[in-house]
């Protein structure tokens, strides 16, 4: 086979290859979605009966030619993409993107009785089976799954569906968990605008559902409950938390946490006295008062968090213990405190001391304590943002009802991100 050009991830695109890039891009203009759907149908599950013998050929060339499964891997996933690109932007047509889940979805059963084929046949079957174990595969589901959002679903009638299905819930979770290694420069342009879209839908139906609230409380207040109830929300609940969950939330993201300040005063207030010449070993020791929870009573912080904390920070680069405080050493120093409080990556999946937080001291304060620190250094907050795809990917799996603790925390986390980092300002909440 011919080499015919480097792409942008540093692989040879073969002439074969790219024949079948340009054969579906000319197809795509033509076809309807289901007739292409039965075309990748016949081209890569059937491997048999596909109407352009060319195209094939060029296939079957790419199978016997030991192919890695990674850069299969890569192949399909832009063959995908090349119908999806298309498909996205239209309402009649982006239903189709389902329909081609679908047909991998279906292909595995096929694939495993495929032993009376012939040998190439076999070698697709068993490379189209790769393909729905990869990392490309789940993130190209988990596209679906945004770009076909119902806009009326009772996510609390649900709970025995996986976790994947909240995917469109949490687009700061987008860039992690839609998007592959080798996920195009267009592809990753296109998520980034759904990702703002849905950012700011979700924070304009907060702050409207929530000054109706506060309307419907006060209403109560001065005329009566029954008054209040004649003006039903206009809008749902944008989160799965209750009225109370939902309202603490935004008096501890949004509000005075300690009556006086909120989180971005005090992370302004921290900033403010770290100064430049003092030592790495001084900033930890004034970190550590910083982020240790003042106002929670709980015997767990007090006894085992605290000294765990203050043990990590201790170990954290002290061959820097005695250099002058920077920038990059407060980078590195939330970074690994982040490490620490969630998890560390997808080959060291622990989350003890996550869990133990959330077991201790609930959602919201856990996560309070997580926007204290992208607070003081907003460089780590896509880190943070990673931390929980890390999560969401290690459980979407699991159903709903299952994870409910991590269900919580990323509701939250949708909370405090809109409102420290959104478009809304929300800091005029008191808890009705």
């Amino acid at each position: 086979m011919n080499k015919s050009l480097v792409n942008s991830f540093n692989r040879w695109t073969v002439r074969e290859e790219q024949m079948i890039y340009d054969h579906l891009l000319s197809r795509v203009e033509i076809d309807e979605p289901n007739q292409l759907i039965e075309r990748l149908n016949l081209l890569f599950i059937e491997g048999s009966g596909y109407p352009d013998i060319e195209i094939s050929r060029a296939l079957n060339k790419l199978v016997i030619s030991k192919l890695e499964s990674q850069d299969f891997n890569y192949i399909m996933n832009r063959c995908c993409y090349i119908l999806i690109n298309c498909w996205h932007t239209s309402p009649q047509r982006k239903t189709a993107i389902n329909k081609l889940i679908q047909l991998f979805d279906e292909s595995i059963p096929k694939i495993r009785r495929v032993y009376s084929y012939s040998k190439s046949v076999r070698q697709l079957g068993d490379l189209i089976y790769e393909f729905t174990k990869s990392e490309q595969y789940l993130a190209l589901k988990r596209f679906a799954a945004v770009i076909n959002q119902p806009t009326e679903l009772d996510y609390n009638t649900q709970s025995s569906e996986p976790l994947r299905v909240l995917i469109p819930r949490y687009p700061y979770l987008y860039k992690h968990c839609l998007l592959s290694e080798d996920s195009s420069y267009d592809h990753q342009q296109m998520i980034q605008q759904i990702q703002a879209q849905k950012q700011r839908k979700f924070e304009i139906d907060l702050s409207q559902y929530t000054a109706h609230q506060i309307r419907l409380a006060t209403m109560a207040r001065r005329f009566s409950v029954e008054e209040a109830k004649k003006n039903p929300s206009p809008i749902a609940n944008p989160t799965l938390l209750s009225n109370r969950e939902l309202f603490a939330a935004l008096k501890q993201f949004a509000g005075k946490v300690d009556g006086i300040h909120t989180y971005r005063d005090l992370a302004q207030s921290f900033l403010a006295q770290t100064q430049p010449n003092q030592t790495f070993r001084s900033f930890k020791e004034n970190f550590y008062e910083y982020i240790t929870p003042k106002s929670l009573d709980s015997s767990y912080i007090r006894n085992q968090f605290n000294e765990k904390l203050y043990k990590q920070l201790q170990n954290t680069i002290p061959h820097s213990d005695d250099e002058n405080f920077s920038e990059f050493l407060l980078l590195r120093t939330c970074n690994q405190m982040l490490n620490f409080l969630v998890v560390e990556s997808p080959q060291k999946p622990n989350h003890f001391v996550f869990i133990d937080l959330i077991a201790n001291v609930g959602p919201t304060m856990t996560v309070g304590l997580l926007l204290k620190i992208v607070l003081i250094c907003r460089k780590v907050k896509p880190y943070l943002e990673k931390r929980f795809a890390i999560l969401f990917n290690h459980y979407e799996s699991c159903s709903q009802d299952g994870v409910f603790w991590l269900v919580k925390v990323l509701e939250n986390l949708n909370v405090a991100l809109s409102t420290n980092f959104g478009g809304v300002d929300l800091s005029f909440i008191q808890s009705p």
